[in-house]
């Protein structure tokens, strides 16, 4: 009879853990349709970038962080220095460590450090979403592989997608995918305007500062990476300083 529960209770386990597995994987569908057009815009403007196959897919397989990339390419194609864009994208991902911590505190206590590693490495802004709305006070380390597995496998794919189509495409048409980054950035402000006054704040400073850094003679010395990283941190800290209560939703 021990003999007997013990395996019940050990199939019981391995079926909730694949139940778990799939309903992450569930979870993760509509990203990874989310991300499929965007990552293939992106391996469209990497191509133009000049970067190859194997270079895009590689940047897509051990960043996967699509603003960050975006920008990446963006200053490759700038000639900016490669410790830039390294400061650069970490200064734009630096929310990740927040929403990170924030995780770990629902992950099961005895998930051992290498797997939260490995799902830390695959939170993003809508895998983060996504986990921090289930009901359920725990979050199972394998709901959570199979969430972020399907968001990342799909930004892969379309990364590699996106090369490929850019090589049939005319010169003059792979050159016009730039317009890429900066729909993407419109599409991911326009609705954080809806928030109200203090988004649209800090946003007219940064182009403001960025206006400046541009345009002012004494920071024509100025990396490109440089001034972008410098004019995005001075207006987080100066919306910072003129709100300090934060931006709430219009809902609260």
């Amino acid at each position: 009879m021990p003999i007997e529960s013990a395996e019940g209770a050990a199939l019981a386990n391995r079926f909730e853990t694949g139940a778990t597995f799939s309903q992450g994987l569930k979870a993760g569908l509509p990203i990874a349709i989310g991300y499929l057009p965007i990552a293939v815009a992106f391996g469209l403007l990497a191509r133009s970038a000049g970067l190859s196959l194997f270079l895009t897919v590689l940047m897509s397989l051990l960043v996967f962080a699509g603003a960050s990339q975006f920008i990446a390419v963006n200053l490759i194609a700038l000639g900016t220095q490669a410790w830039e864009i390294v400061l650069t994208t970490l200064i734009v991902n630096l929310r990740h460590f927040l929403m990170s911590a924030s995780l770990s505190q629902r992950l099961a206590e005895s998930l051992a450090k290498p797997w939260r590693s490995l799902l830390a490495f695959g939170i993003t802004d809508e895998t983060f979403t996504v986990a921090s709305l289930q009901c359920q006070p725990i979050l199972s380390g394998p709901f959570m592989l199979g969430l972020n597995l399907f968001a990342y496998a799909s930004w892969v794919l379309g990364s590699g997608l996106g090369v490929v189509l850019a090589g049939g495409m005319p010169a003059s048409l792979q050159a016009s995918m730039g317009i890429a980054l900066y729909a993407m950035f419109i599409g991911l402000l326009v609705p954080s305007l809806r928030k109200g006054l203090p988004v649209i704040i800090v946003v007219l400073l940064a182009v403001i500062l960025q206006a400046v850094m541009n345009w002012a003679p004494a920071l024509n010395l100025l990396a490109t990476g440089w001034k972008l990283m410098i004019s995005a941190s001075l207006a987080a800290i100066l919306g910072a300083v003129i709100y300090p209560q934060g931006v709430k939703d219009d809902d609260d």
